[in-house]
């Protein structure tokens, strides 16, 4: 744009001092006591009044925050109370295993319904528990050599895993060479014991 262009007289760029001026004049008065200044700068008013703020200049305001205490009129006890709510945020908390309808937070209708599922939930589980330990304790028909090796460790066609490892245990300290002086006949029967084991191990009955 030309200097001399009838336009350029009518822009006008405003300074930053204007702006701020501005801003002053549409801010509140200060509501610092005898203080008639704008007051364009927020200060809460309090605990118990939260959203609610105070408008005072910036002299006041830092005079305010200064002397500012969230706490006042709470006792020790209140203070460190809310000191603890404030690490969760003020939210309720329980004890590992509890729930809201244990600690009587939620209305009486709603802790019969949420006991109800808590029940159902319990049946469900103790029967799908019963069924795998059937599952579990039923054992396929037994081939020849692991009769033979459950004989070998003086147990039944019906014995179970526990029983298995147990008999084992108790033969192993009976016949091993150290509790009979080296007696080749221990030895010869440790070796059976060991290889009837590790058989009933390798067909999955161990």
């Amino acid at each position: 744009m030309k200097l001399d262009s009838k336009y350029f007289d009518s822009i006008r760029v405003s300074s930053k001092r204007q702006q701020s001026a501005k801003q002053q004049t549409r801010a509140p008065v200060c509501q610092w006591k005898g203080c008639d200044r704008p007051g364009p700068h927020k200060a809460p008013k309090g605990r118990g009044r939260d959203g609610e703020y105070f408008h005072f200049c910036i002299d006041h305001v830092r005079q305010y925050n200064q002397e500012y205490n969230y706490f006042d009129g709470m006792s020790d006890a209140e203070v460190s109370n809310f000191r603890k709510d404030a690490m969760t945020g003020h939210r309720p908390t329980w004890k590992t295993g509890a729930n809201a309808w244990a600690h009587g937070t939620r209305d009486g209708a709603r802790s019969a319904e949420a006991e109800a599922r808590v029940q159902a939930t319990a049946r469900t589980t103790r029967k799908f528990r019963s069924s795998r330990t059937e599952t579990s304790t039923f054992r396929r028909q037994l081939k020849p050599l692991e009769r033979k090796s459950l004989r070998v460790l003086d147990l039944g066609d019906e014995a179970s895993r526990e029983d298995i490892k147990t008999r084992f245990k108790e033969l192993v300290k009976i016949h091993h060479p150290d509790a009979n002086g080296g007696d080749s006949r221990s030895e010869e029967k440790l070796r059976e014991i060991l290889q009837a084991y590790n058989y009933l191990k390798q067909s999955g009955l161990v």
